[in-house]
């Protein structure tokens, strides 16, 4: 099947589906489990693409432009906020961070959709600009006590780190009104699997599904 899914689709059985992708949005706090639902959602999905970001900070050894990241000077980068040409920004000391339009916009119209791995924060921009767009959903972990546990378990940051997250993971939960859907991650398998649900539902929305009263009158005419 082609990149354009929609498009494919339509050649294959004649039946309209979508052809306006998706912009997902994980959020959580630090050991909640999205990055790990991010990675599987990616490997099961060949429609699913992440966001790549533009950054100001110098690449690091193995990284490549426009995989990884866009890297871009700090004038290039203002100037694209100024003109509207971001999606959502930061930034974080001496760098800004964010997502360009133009690819994503380019993805949602080839019908593919696209993952952001983003806080709060760049959550509350996209939905400014890019509301009938976004699916937005927030991971939950258990309980305080499950993920003091899970960040000690990875055995990658010092004491003091780990306590600066949990200190900040109250504050990043508060935001979970702002989400579209909240998956509390008990077991890794079975909250893919609904954010997995999650994703199949919003493509079958009707706004999304472009050509279906076309569709639909045709075979209303036919009969």
């Amino acid at each position: 099947m082609s990149s354009d899914r929609g498009e494919s689709v339509m050649q294959e059985s004649g039946v309209p589906v979508r052809s306006r992708g998706v912009m997902l949005v994980l959020s959580s706090p630090s050991g909640a489990g999205k990055s790990t639902i991010s990675r599987a959602l990616l490997e099961r999905d060949p429609h699913l693409s992440m966001s790549v970001s533009v950054t100001t900070r110098s690449p690091r050894p193995g990284e490549v432009d426009g995989v990884h990241y866009f890297f871009r000077g700090i004038p290039e980068v203002q100037a694209m906020v100024e003109q509207g040409e971001m999606l959502e920004h930061a930034r974080v000391f001496d760098n800004y961070y964010g997502t360009p339009r133009q690819p994503v916009e380019d993805a949602l119209r080839t019908g593919r959709d696209v993952l952001f791995d983003i806080d709060w924060q760049g959550t509350q921009q996209l939905a400014q600009n890019a509301r009938e767009d976004l699916v937005s959903v927030f991971i939950l972990p258990p309980s305080l006590e499950e993920l003091e546990r899970r960040l000690r378990g990875r055995a990658q940051d010092p004491e003091e780190v780990v306590r600066k997250r949990m200190s900040k993971a109250s504050d990043e939960m508060s935001h979970w009104p702002e989400y579209d859907y909240v998956v509390i991650n008990v077991d890794i398998e079975e909250s893919i699997q609904a954010v997995q649900a999650i994703l199949r539902a919003e493509r079958l929305k009707r706004n999304r599904q472009m050509g279906l009263a076309q569709f639909v009158n045709g075979m209303r005419t036919d009969g």
